[in-house]
């Protein structure tokens, strides 16, 4: 007697699919429904030429938008490469700093404060400076940078 797997079965199949299937359409996606939207088609009323066009330059949009978003991404890593390189140049320098702190009362207040810039660092999408005393900071944050050597 012949056991059928139960890989085989229709709900297995489905499950199987829906773990390892995308909810986002890409380009492919787009093209793989407008190339099985035109083999079904209706030999008696077949797609309009407008149509046709209109699909196709949805197609041309959704493809320079993904370029595009690809080359943001491109440019932001870049840019946050650099920032790193930049700000490195503040290591060993003296930086007066605004940092906010809330006093016994619970107000909220700015305080400025001195440090040596010890190390440059990429932390939660962003660049810091760690100072000397371990405190970390923002590039925004610094409002002076002296040498300490002069």
């Amino acid at each position: 007697m012949t056991k059928i797997s139960e890989d085989l079965m229709l709900s297995n199949h489905q499950a199987k699919t829906k773990e390892t299937g995308s909810n986002i359409l890409g380009k492919d996606d787009f093209l793989k429904i407008l190339i099985t939207q035109l083999q079904n088609q209706d030999p008696t009323s077949p797609m309009q030429d407008r149509e046709f066009i209109a699909q196709m330059a949805s197609f041309s949009s959704l493809e320079q938008m993904t370029n595009m978003n690809q080359t943001m991404q491109q440019f932001l890593t870049f840019q946050t490469e650099a920032s790193l390189l930049q700000q490195s140049e503040l290591i060993g320098k003296n930086v007066t700093y605004e940092i906010e702190t809330v006093d016994a009362e619970g107000e909220k207040k700015i305080e400025e404060k001195e440090g040596v810039v010890k190390s440059v660092l990429f932390e939660k999408g962003s660049v810091m400076l760690e100072m000397s005393d371990g405190t970390k900071i923002t590039s925004f944050q610094v409002i002076k940078i002296t040498d300490p050597k002069k």
